[in-house]
């Protein structure tokens, strides 16, 4: 058992049957959020002492979080689009990867630049296959086209 509280009195706006699916449909949203829990994030390492410089960083945070959104959606949508799928975390075929999964599969490739020419280091045939559902522009940042 829970409750559920609100602080809508007004029984016109929020009838006491809306109450329940208002509360669940705040869910996805406070789900895309809990990326700001992840210690990679080090939200926990931010201290900021004025309302501007506040207000700054969720600004900047709410924008990091669609182009975030944008690009899972993206790619759910490509792998969907081909039927295709990419491995995940534990090495099982999933239509349906976390963008932050992906993020991690691409940690460890570098850009090196000797005598003018770039190449990339550690770019293995995983990442290549997972690159192929980002797009042409994804691919020449990876100097595959």
């Amino acid at each position: 058992m829970f409750i559920l509280a609100t602080n809508v009195l007004d029984a016109d706006k929020l009838s006491n049957e809306d109450v329940l699916p208002e509360y669940k449909a705040q869910q996805s949203t406070e789900r895309g959020f809990r990326f700001l829990k992840h210690p990679l994030f080090f939200t926990s390492t931010v201290f900021l002492n004025s309302r501007k410089r506040v207000g700054a960083l969720a600004m900047v945070m709410g924008l990091c979080f669609l182009v975030y959104t944008q690009g899972h959606r993206a790619l759910r949508q490509s792998l969907k689009r081909g039927s295709q799928t990419i491995q995940n975390q534990l090495g099982k075929p999933t239509a349906t990867p976390t963008l932050g999964w992906v993020f991690q599969c691409f940690m460890s490739i570098h850009l090196l630049t000797f005598a003018f020419l770039k190449q990339i280091s550690n770019l293995s045939e995983q990442r290549c296959w997972i690159l192929q559902f980002f797009g042409a522009p994804c691919g020449k940042y990876y100097l595959l086209c």
